[in-house]
């Protein structure tokens, strides 16, 4: 398969050779290209394939906007990430608004980087895939995607996600507004949705049954646990608002217990959290009282020989019934590989 083109026209010279670093890393055939200006970017478009376009927003002459349009007008067929580091709204508005397939605002989260450049090439999914699934499952993930699918309707959301205890999307219907956090959105909500089936042992639940809201400015989450192996994940505009909060939950609760049924089938475990076996702390080894350590300490200024050392502890813990252990060396083992000082023999 021939390599992917990607073009990187970015000013700053440190942070196009990050990106360029970071793409490096991907397992995948691709040709990465550094440019330090739009007027250069634009003639190499000209003559050469782009697959994808990363391209920073503020460049000498012209904006990143522009480029994505000029090098369109060559390459319809280009994916393009923007990278901004201004804060202005007004700018990360038209940004966001641009068409570009993914934007960033430095500093730029490498992981999500890298997800969105996979994602839009068609390389994978996600840097977190979908578990395979074999023929005979198919049938059943089917009606899976259906409910998912029938839920983003019921809630007129802009997607719904499940996802396993791992992070990994399981199945998914819609996509987020902005494709790029996807990956740091869900990592984060997997640490609330660990730290719930702890709350949930803690209180009682023989099987955990938890909400968390988020009320954003741009669009509101919904994320509940399914069992303790999976949960469930509903984006979008007006979820938590207070005249439709109570809707919101009547209709989530109704399709998760449809979507426990699927999961059963598919002989997932939808088990009780299970507190983990606490192995008891290990015995402390006994430690020579004073009166043992008196006789060795009066011959302090004596040079001792190796055996007088060795020997006297082992008197003083064999008085302490302490099991020897394995990994453990006496002085003499430890001299015979070579692990000891060289004697002074002057």
């Amino acid at each position: 398969m021939a390599a992917y083109r990607i073009l990187i026209v970015e000013d700053q010279r440190e942070i196009s050779h990050l990106l360029r670093t970071a793409l490096e890393t991907l397992e995948h055939k691709l040709e990465v290209v550094e440019i330090p200006s739009g007027e250069e970017a634009i003639l190499d478009a000209s003559r050469n394939k782009v697959d994808l376009l990363v391209t920073d927003f503020r460049l000498a002459g012209i904006t990143g906007i522009e480029l994505m349009r000029k090098v369109r007008s060559h390459r319809p067929e280009a994916k393009v990430i923007l990278i901004t580091g201004l804060t202005d709204k007004k700018v990360r508005k038209e940004v966001a608004e641009a068409g570009a397939d993914a934007f960033f605002i430095k500093p730029i989260p490498i992981a999500d980087f890298l997800d969105a450049v996979e994602r839009h090439l068609g390389l994978v999914e996600t840097l977190l895939p979908a578990e395979p699934i074999n023929e005979e499952e198919a049938g059943e993930r089917q009606s899976l995607a259906d409910l998912l699918t029938g839920l983003r309707q019921e809630l007129d959301a802009m997607a719904v996600f499940l996802l396993n205890d791992r992070g990994r999307i399981q199945a998914r219907a819609g996509d987020l507004p902005d494709s790029s956090t996807e990956v740091s959105l869900t990592a984060s909500l997997m640490a609330i949705f660990s730290a719930g089936q702890k709350v949930s042992h803690l209180t009682g639940q023989k099987t955990p049954s938890n909400w968390h809201i988020f009320k954003g400015g741009e669009y509101d989450l919904v994320f509940t646990p399914v069992g303790t192996t999976n949960a469930m994940l509903a984006v979008g505009h007006g979820l938590a608002a207070q005249e439709q909060v109570l809707e919101t939950f009547r209709i989530f609760s109704d399709f998760r217990q449809k979507i426990e049924q699927v999961l059963e089938a598919l002989d997932v475990p939808l088990v009780p959290y299970i507190k983990p076996h606490t192995a008891p702390l290990p015995e402390a080894p006994a430690v020579p009282s004073a009166d043992e350590l008196e006789p060795l300490l009066r011959q302090a200024k004596k040079k001792l020989k190796p055996e007088e050392v060795d020997a006297f502890w082992t008197t003083a813990t064999g008085k302490h019934k302490v099991a020897p252990k394995s990994d453990v060396l006496s002085y003499d083992q430890a001299q015979q590989l070579g692990l000891t000082p060289k004697e002074d023999k002057n």
